[in-house]
């Protein structure tokens, strides 16, 4: 059992007369209390971000407030702890403010003293919590920068929306292709949420044999059905505190879309076999590589579960539509892989970097990780669709649009390769290409490019 976040002041002293006292000082001013008679076990129900303080006499049976002021602060050191002391007692309350304590008042001590040290004590607190919650969000931003990596406007808008999602109880549909990166979302969905230290279950629906759909997702008691000898608990109650990731939804059967839709609304399981119904506190994110609405107009996907699970849609760009993010993702995945295998980093020549701006990217993002492996071993890079493939070293004049035109395209793919790099200035962007700076600003102007997408500073000494 937890103290209630609402509680601002918890005060705790064996003498109940004194003890109703400072309640009613207390209550008065406004301050929602718990008043308590022993110190032993507070600590327990005290979450580390209980936004309230503690006052504590010293002098109390079992656990004295010294120990309890040490308990708190192993817990949380910026909990304001509030120590009362008799008149001989005040060498032991400086002895309790090297220790930590927020403050100590000696008896007598008159209500408003009282009441001004809670009350600072709890503006501190509040500064103290807005400070950790803004330390947090920044981590959390730089942990979701550091797993979906990219800067095209489609990436950030998804980061966004993953931040702004993550804190709710909401459940998600992910839209995506194969290897674009589901589980990836779910996962920073659940690690950025409050449910972060329950359970974060991945199960693909796809892959599960349709006799065996029901008795995985549900669960069983002994003798459902043939076989079944002992209970089960299946993945739903397994996730129970956490988060349930189901991939390929569109693959369950109409069957089972009734039993999820009515986990969903009630959030309820009955084990395969069983009459118990079985409270769940579950987050479901489910993910789909298919367009639901159209699988519903076809009655391969119930109509009804599918505008339940449509309330919080996110949709993951495919790497086609994010090419600016293509060079950076792959040296991310390049680097991990150089470590991974204790081989030197590899840098990306021009030509190689054209061509992976070029490609489609069919595999997504899967594809692209699976070719800097490769890279990172110092394997050929080689990619597999066509049309990567007049970047590759196919001969210009064999594709269509003649030689002017490709050649023309290649130059424009290479300047817009260079540019996606992080360069300083035009100067860098120029002596990379190996041109002078002022046919550079010819061909960009030729070619429809741009310095400020790229991030880099035109000076103005870096014109000729």
């Amino acid at each position: 059992m937890t103290i209630d976040s609402r509680i601002q002041v918890v005060l705790i002293d064996d003498d109940p007369h004194l003890r109703q006292a400072l309640s009613q000082t207390l209550d008065l001013a406004g301050l929602k209390i718990l008043p308590l008679a022993e110190a032993k076990g507070l600590a327990a129900q005290l979450e580390r971000d209980w936004p309230g303080v503690v006052v504590s006499d010293i002098r109390m049976p079992g656990m004295d407030g010294l120990e309890l002021l040490t308990e708190l602060h192993a817990q949380d050191p910026e909990l304001p702890v509030l120590l009362i002391t008799g008149h001989g007692d005040v060498p032991l309350a400086v002895q309790a403010m090297r220790a930590g304590a927020y403050d100590f008042l000696e008896k007598p001590f008159a209500s408003d003293a009282l009441l001004d040290s809670v009350r600072r004590a709890l503006a501190l607190r509040r500064l103290v919590l807005d400070n950790r919650s803004l330390r947090l969000a920044l981590s959390d931003r730089n942990e979701l920068s550091a797993r979906l990596v990219g800067q095209s406007p489609s990436m950030l808008r998804l980061r966004e929306q993953i931040g702004a999602l993550a804190a709710t109880k909401a459940d998600v549909l992910i839209l995506g292709e194969t290897g674009a990166g589901k589980e990836v979302v779910a996962r920073a969905l659940h690690d950025l949420s409050n449910r972060r230290n329950g359970p974060f279950v991945a199960i693909n629906a796809g892959a599960l044999a349709e006799s065996v759909v029901e008795s995985e997702l549900f669960g069983h008691e002994p003798g459902a059905f043939t076989g079944a000898q002992k209970r089960r608990i299946g993945k739903f109650e397994f996730a129970n505190g956490g988060t349930l990731f189901l991939d390929e939804i569109e693959s369950m059967s109409l069957d089972v879309q009734v039993k999820l839709l009515r986990l969903l609304q009630e959030r309820v399981v009955e084990r395969l076999g069983g009459n118990q119904l079985i409270p769940l506190d579950i987050r479901i994110i489910a993910a789909t590589k298919e367009d639901l609405r159209q699988a519903a107009d076809q009655g391969r996907f119930r109509a009804d579960l599918y505008y339940r699970l449509n309330v919080a849609p996110l949709r993951i760009p495919p790497l086609r539509e994010r090419g600016e993010d293509a060079l950076m993702l792959f040296q991310h995945f390049a680097d991990e892989a150089s470590a991974r295998h204790g081989l030197p980093p590899h840098e990306l020549q021009p030509g190689q970097r054209a061509l992976l701006l070029r490609h489609t990217w069919p595999g997504n993002v899967r594809e692209l990780q699976n070719a800097a492996e490769r890279f990172a071993l110092g394997l050929e890079l080689a990619l597999d669709n066509s049309e990567s493939s007049h970047a590759a070293g196919t001969p210009v004049e064999m594709v269509s649009g003649g030689l002017s035109e490709q050649v023309e395209n290649f130059e424009k793919t290479l300047i817009a390769a260079e540019l996606a790099r992080s360069h300083s200035s035009v100067r860098s962007v120029a002596e990379a290409l190996g041109i002078p700076r002022k046919t550079l600003h010819d061909k960009l102007r030729k070619h429809g490019l741009s310095f400020a997408d790229s991030g880099a500073s035109a000076h103005p000494d870096d014109l000729d």
